[in-house]
């Protein structure tokens, strides 16, 4: 990956939380956000823990080790599901892992948790994400019990990625959605068309449609 300052990092992951809460994706603490500044050794960018997303600024973004741990002095402790995104990052070789609260990703991962994640189909959106080329594309979103026992709930992230492997993204059970990108940039513009496909879901279900046609 290309070399990046972590004041850069830092500016820019501050702008994605303040836009998200804006549209609703992160709301008060909800939602962070990480960059991988370095593979080996491997070195996160995330965001401070406890801070709300409209004020989120550069001061509160993290550089953590391959432990969560902190490096440097800076005040405050770094996102509680730092584990989640040292796995992700590693799993799918991600560059940025972001993750929202949005409603309909905290509604629809609860109303699809028995059937083990989401099918979304149809839509021509789909062809936002990575790789995908037709409106045809089946993307599963696979579902995941929520889990206060990060490590716990980490191990089960890398589990679910290895059995999905094409998955662009996942749920946890009325939590919210994570999903990630060799970019930033694509990070986002896969938050951007993946909230834009639940509430398309969410809200044909809602009017007692199906979710994508026949």
């Amino acid at each position: 990956m290309p070399p990046q300052s972590f004041a850069a990092v830092g500016s820019t992951l501050a702008r994605v939380g303040r836009r998200f809460y804006a549209r609703g994706w992160a709301l008060g603490t909800s939602g962070n956000f990480s960059v991988v500044m370095s593979r080996k050794p491997l070195r996160l960018a995330i965001t401070q823990s406890g801070v709300s997303k409209r004020e989120l600024g550069p001061a509160h973004i993290l550089q953590c080790d391959e432990r969560g741990a902190v490096i440097g002095r800076a005040p405050g402790r770094p996102s509680a599901e730092t584990s989640l995104h040292i796995e992700i990052a590693r799993r799918r070789q991600a560059g940025a892992v972001l993750h929202t609260h949005s409603v309909w990703s905290t509604v629809l991962s609860g109303s699809h948790a028995a059937e083990g994640g989401l099918l979304i189909e149809g839509y021509e959106m789909l062809k936002g994400l990575t790789g995908v080329t037709s409106h045809e594309h089946r993307e599963w979103i696979p579902i995941l019990e929520n889990d206060q026992d990060m490590r716990r709930l980490a191990r089960a992230v890398g589990k679910t990625l290895a059995q999905h492997e094409h998955a662009h993204a996942l749920l946890l059970r009325r939590h919210g959605l994570y999903t990630w990108g060799d970019t930033i940039e694509e990070a986002e513009r896969h938050v951007e068309i993946l909230e834009f496909l639940l509430e398309a879901v969410g809200r044909a279900q809602t009017a007692g449609g199906r979710s994508w046609p026949t």
